[in-house]
């Protein structure tokens, strides 16, 4: 990790960007793929699959004989250890119903708003080195509350053309029965676009790397709705002198082994706090199976001295996908924060409870999104559709004002539609 002391506001934006992909290469990369698929459906995901992946599919939908047997080979210990984990996520996204409210704006005139499930979503899981089971639950569960038609479930093969166990369990406890084995930018695409196997959704959800990233993107600006861009993970810590620098440490490491393209940052007025995380963290980082991946990421990263008042300027300049807050005042200082995707108070809230069981969403706006985003939920899931009823002491009551508006914007038909009715009244 880079050190940072005290760097001016002019450099704030240099020390907030996150590792990249050259952009032009990304964006030709991804288009090619859309275009294959677009063009030659189940082939090119065939064709793709084995270029990517290295694994040749004659299916591409999963059986359910194979979701049988992960149901089976998953262990009891995981299995109670992923329901545990639904029915918090349930608790939590389930308390985020609204009751209908009708409002009479004015007598005899009422308004309201009734939510209704998009239809069909696609959920893009990753897979690769770390298949995600735990984002089957977050993005299965508000699906099944909002009770969507059809889930879609895309996720990539391992190298012997099978979906992870825990994935296909997790799939099947909220409900996803099409699960196909597609990853990448290709997934995406299919999605989007639909194949003679895929079915296409009106609404794509789920993180992936830079390429899933840019294709949600791209596919955006065809028509099909998307969660928010969710890229490569990220969080930012703030500690005081008072922080547990091995739990900061391994804060820190547990986002930074994700991926080389994850970013870790540290903030703290406390040169010594970032000496003693430091050396934590190059001990716990050497006993990390994904070690080379976090040493990848910790390139990309930096730790930033700064008082603590400014610092939060900083952070919410930076706004960061994880935000945790390892301080004596952690709960003054959470008041302050309006740029993150979520945020953990204190020292015993680590990172990972969000990412598994606590019941809040990780699938969360990630590159400075949080500025204008916030994380999925179960609104996520739904559309609300404005409904309105007028009486006919309503339409004379609010009538002339119509009308009045209507003829200023030289609008005669609407001004009239209100007219006929108040002659009939």
């Amino acid at each position: 990790m880079k050190i940072v002391e005290n760097p001016e506001r002019s450099l704030w934006s240099q020390f907030c960007q996150r590792p990249q992909i050259q952009n032009d290469f990304l964006e030709s990369a991804v288009q090619n793929v859309l275009s294959r698929v677009k063009k030659s459906g189940d082939a090119a995901l065939k064709e793709l699959t084995f270029q990517f992946d290295k694994v040749k599919l004659n299916e591409i939908q999963v059986s359910q004989n194979e979701i049988d047997e992960a149901i089976n080979e998953t262990p009891i210990g995981l299995k109670q250890a992923i329901e545990t984990a639904y029915n918090n996520i349930k608790k939590f996204h389930s308390a985020q119903r609204r009751e209908i409210e009708r409002i009479e704006t004015t007598v005899g005139v009422t308004c309201w708003r009734k939510a209704t499930a998009i239809e069909k979503v696609g959920i893009y899981i990753p897979g690769g080195t770390a298949p995600l089971f735990s984002t089957v639950l977050m993005l299965g569960v508000p699906a099944q509350l909002a009770a969507c038609k059809d889930v879609v479930l895309c996720t990539p093969p391992d190298e012997n053309g099978k979906v992870n166990a825990a994935i296909l369990f997790a799939a099947q406890l909220t409900g996803v029965k099409k699960i196909f084995k597609v990853g990448g930018a290709q997934a995406i695409a299919a999605l989007a676009f639909g194949t003679e196997s895929i079915p296409k959704v009106y609404k794509i959800f789920g993180p992936g790397n830079q390429y899933v990233t840019k294709a949600k993107q791209l596919v955006s600006m065809e028509g099909v709705a998307i969660d928010m861009p969710a890229g490569p993970s990220e969080v930012l810590v703030i500690a005081d002198e008072n922080a547990n620098p091995s739990f900061v440490a391994a804060d820190l490491l547990s986002q930074a082994e994700h991926g080389e393209d994850s970013q870790v940052i540290l903030v703290t007025s406390s040169k010594a706090t970032i000496e003693n995380v430091l050396r934590e963290v190059e001990t716990q980082v050497a006993r990390l199976p994904r070690k080379e991946l976090a040493l990848k990421a910790l390139e990309n990263s930096r730790a930033v001295v700064k008082d603590l008042d400014e610092a939060i300027e900083f952070v919410n300049e930076y706004a960061p996908e994880h935000l945790i807050i390892n301080t004596k005042d952690c709960d003054q200082l959470q008041e302050m924060i309006t740029n993150a995707g979520s945020i953990f108070l204190g020292e015993y809230t680590p990172e990972s409870a969000g990412d598994y069981a606590s019941g809040t969403n990780h699938t969360l706006p990630t590159n400075g999104f949080a500025k204008s985003y916030g994380g999925v939920s179960l609104e996520s899931f739904l559309k609300y559709i404005t409904v309105q009823k007028i009486s006919k002491e309503g339409i004379k009551n609010l009538g002339p004002t119509i009308e009045t508006m209507a003829e200023a914007e030289q609008l005669k038909a609407h001004a009239e539609a209100v007219r006929v009715r108040i002659k009939n009244n």
